[in-house]
């Protein structure tokens, strides 16, 4: 069971990390070469919808990877300060909290794509069917009340406090850096030699 969770997470973080790049990066060339072509000839009449659709897929996506790796805005300073079982609970509750918001919100997402879908709206230049832009948001969210349900799930099985459900602490990684920096530093053993 534990194998099948972590294929089943490298897979999903390699789906959400594939589509925050090349949506970015696609955003990116997209806009640029906009700006030269209005410059040069025309703008490209499609460029603000296709725009749109790459926001909302690194605003919804970003939204379950930044759960998932515990890269939201926290109170984490004040959270430190706290006894270990006291941060836990508070963690618990915040998960809990978030997951039920997340996924409400999922829920009126879902709601609004199936609208879109029945009436049959299309964008103005593409003329594309345009619950495919916003299908993005219900998955996102729903993705992110998940994440949060693994935290909490996470917090009851082990005895540390976990932010998410891949990240320990908040300073996990900047501890694993600096012992990593420790071990491969060797003191004393350069010292400078004075000069006769």
């Amino acid at each position: 069971m534990k194998k099948a969770g972590a294929v089943l997470s490298k897979a999903v973080d390699r789906f959400e990390v594939t589509i925050l790049v090349v949506s970015t990066a696609a955003l990116a060339i997209l806009l640029i070469i906009n700006v030269i072509m209005r410059n040069v000839y025309r703008s490209i009449h499609f460029a603000e919808e296709l725009s749109r659709l790459f926001i909302m897929l690194i605003t919804f996506v970003g939204t379950s990877y930044a759960a998932r790796k515990a890269r939201h805005i926290r109170m984490g300073a004040l959270l430190e300060l706290l006894p270990t079982k006291v941060e836990k609970v508070l963690i618990i509750i915040i998960s809990i909290i978030s997951a039920a918001i997340f996924f409400i919100l999922g829920a009126i997402a879902l709601e609004y794509v199936i609208v879109l879908y029945q009436r049959q709206t299309v964008t103005s230049s593409l003329r594309a069917p345009y619950w495919t832009f916003v299908l993005i948001a219900p998955i996102g969210l729903f993705m992110a009340s998940f994440q949060y349900v693994r935290t909490v799930i996470k917090n009851f099985k082990e005895e540390e406090v976990w932010l998410s459900p891949e990240q320990k602490g908040e300073f996990e990684d900047e501890e694993v850096m600096l012992e990593e920096a420790k071990a491969s530093m060797t003191f004393g053993s350069e010292l400078p030699k004075e000069s006769t």
